[in-house]
């Protein structure tokens, strides 16, 4: 495979990897806001400042996109009808992130205001569109029939996987001392990173017998550097050992707990790193 010599760069570069990680946060973040309406007997002490954190993280995430563009101005194309394209995710990822940027700013004043039928309103809107923002990272993924870690309709369920999961780590952050709420979030971290783990084994599986591409890709990512980052940090230490820590009676200590929503987040973003890596690594080596 190293007959070809010729240097290929990597055309989606790590700031991708740190927006698919900050967009899911924000999105989980939103979720556990809106979701406090309803069950205020678990979420509400969560219900400003999720909101609060995931309005940052939107805007840090759609700072990282539009600095991509080199050229700040060419975002607009991307709201401009002569430019659109629906067949792409992208298409319809910056309409989602942009409404719900809009309907973000709607409930802050709803909820400022102390107007709770429309701040509910509101909150089953902007949770769907939240919803909406890991499911088209995954599909933007998904289009790219030649990266074959990339290709399967697996990548939006895990992307959604992986937003919970890593939301409810930095929520266990923001909690402060509240029984309740850590309870309900220690048992939504465990039920996500089991769903995130199998996931991941079914991902590594299609990959290692998916032909020649795929079965390369899957040397690198099991193998040297990305082998450490996927295999050591993303699913050793990011996901198998919270799930344990979790499990052990030290896991359902705030102490404990809190331990295991940093090493979630640091796999979280390790994960997504190397998926990212992952599909691209072989194009550079022809």
């Amino acid at each position: 495979m190293n007959e070809y010599t010729v240097f290929h760069t990597m055309a989606w570069p790590s700031a991708y990897a740190i927006y698919f990680f900050v967009i899911g946060i924000a999105s989980a973040l939103f979720f556990f806001s809106a979701l406090s309406w309803f069950r205020e007997d678990y979420y509400r002490p969560l219900r400003e400042k999720a909101f609060y954190a995931s309005f940052v993280l939107l805007a840090v995430g759609g700072l990282l996109l539009i600095g991509d563009l080199s050229q700040p101005g060419r975002f607009l194309n991307t709201i401009n009808p002569a430019y659109m394209n629906f067949r792409s995710p992208l298409a319809w990822g910056a309409l989602n992130l942009m409404s719900f940027g809009l309907v973000s700013v709607l409930y802050f004043f709803m909820m400022r205001k102390g107007d709770a039928v429309n701040s509910k309103r509101l909150a089953v809107i902007g949770s769907l569109l939240a919803l909406g923002l890991p499911i088209y990272t995954g599909f933007d993924l998904t289009v790219h029939q030649h990266r074959p870690v990339w290709s399967t309709p697996l990548m939006p369920v895990l992307f959604v996987g992986l937003s919970l999961l890593s939301g409810a780590a930095v929520a266990t952050l923001l909690n402060q001392g509240d029984e309740k709420l850590a309870s309900a979030l220690r048992r939504l971290m465990l039920w996500s990173a089991g769903a995130v783990g199998a996931m991941l084994i079914s991902l590594l599986g299609t990959t290692a017998y998916g032909g020649v591409g795929a079965e390369l890709t899957f040397m690198f990512l099991t193998t040297g550097t990305l082998g450490m980052i996927f295999i050591g940090v993303g699913i050793i230490a990011g996901t198998a050992l919270p799930i344990a820590l979790l499990l052990a009676p030290f896991g359902r200590q705030q102490v404990g707990m809190m331990a295991a929503s940093v090493l979630i987040l640091v796999g979280g973003m390790a994960l997504r790193y190397s998926i990212l890596y992952g599909g691209q690594i072989l194009q550079t080596y022809y």
